[in-house]
């Protein structure tokens, strides 16, 4: 299993549906780690989508996890746990090296994964009250999980996004929740800012951490429909409070 592999099962998805649906435009979003994906596969493929959007998107991996790291630090400070602020210290040198990374049921814990959703719990409701799926999908989204997190997460970890995609020729847009410290927002506009695109257009919303379009999802919906319901000829930064 590789991301490689993942990007050429995509692409050959991105084909499929382009013949399916008669459509000759697909637009391509990724979220979290489908962010990494999607680069790659935008970068290889630019002629099989109108535009890329990231949501939550991975940038360079060790800065991320250091400011995910500062910011549980201070936060579980601010609380006044001082144990859990210890602990993460303590993490300080095997994260900057890129063998370990933030905990994150810490990060869960001091509001830097979801504000306004219960992300993990939201997963289960989804699978149990939703008819397209059923407890064998359940069994399957873990056991997937288990198999896939580690072998993939150890390539990014080792593989900078930012120095394998430094350049888009599609529309490019990275959608940030202020809070977000699963992928840093901050570590996201670093690569922003230097990554080149014909297009493109950094997101920020104010109320939300790894999940806007979740989160704040009409204020997503909106920025969306605007997005593709004008012509966005210079790059810039939006917020949306």
């Amino acid at each position: 299993m590789s991301t490689d592999l993942l990007v050429d099962d995509l692409l050959a998805l991105t084909d499929y549906v382009t013949e399916k649906l008669g459509q000759e435009n697909v637009l391509l979003i990724g979220h979290s780690f489908g962010t990494y994906i999607g680069m790659k596969a935008a970068a290889k493929a630019p002629d099989k989508f109108a535009a890329y959007i990231g949501i939550g998107q991975v940038s360079d991996h060790v800065k991320s996890e250091l400011d995910s790291l500062d910011y549980t630090i201070e936060q579980a400070k601010l609380a006044g746990n001082a144990r859990d602020a210890e602990r993460l210290e303590r993490l300080r040198e095997p994260i900057g090296k890129g063998e370990r990374i933030t905990p994150r049921d810490m990060v869960r814990k001091y509001g830097g994964a979801a504000r306004l959703i219960d992300d993990n719990m939201d997963y289960y409701t989804g699978f149990l009250f939703n008819p397209e799926y059923n407890l064998l999908d359940v069994i399957r989204y873990l056991k997937g999980v288990s198999l896939s997190q580690k072998i993939l997460l150890a390539e990014e970890a080792k593989n900078n996004i930012v120095h394998i995609v430094d350049r888009l020729e599609i529309p490019c847009y990275f959608v940030m929740g202020k809070y977000d410290y699963m992928t840093s927002a901050k570590a996201a506009k670093e690569y922003f800012d230097m990554l080149e695109a014909p297009v493109k257009e950094f997101v920020l919303f104010e109320k939300s951490a790894h999940y806007p379009q979740f989160e704040e999802k009409a204020l997503f919906a909106e920025w969306l429909y605007r997005t593709w319901s004008r012509q966005i000829s210079k790059p810039g930064v939006d917020s949306f409070r």
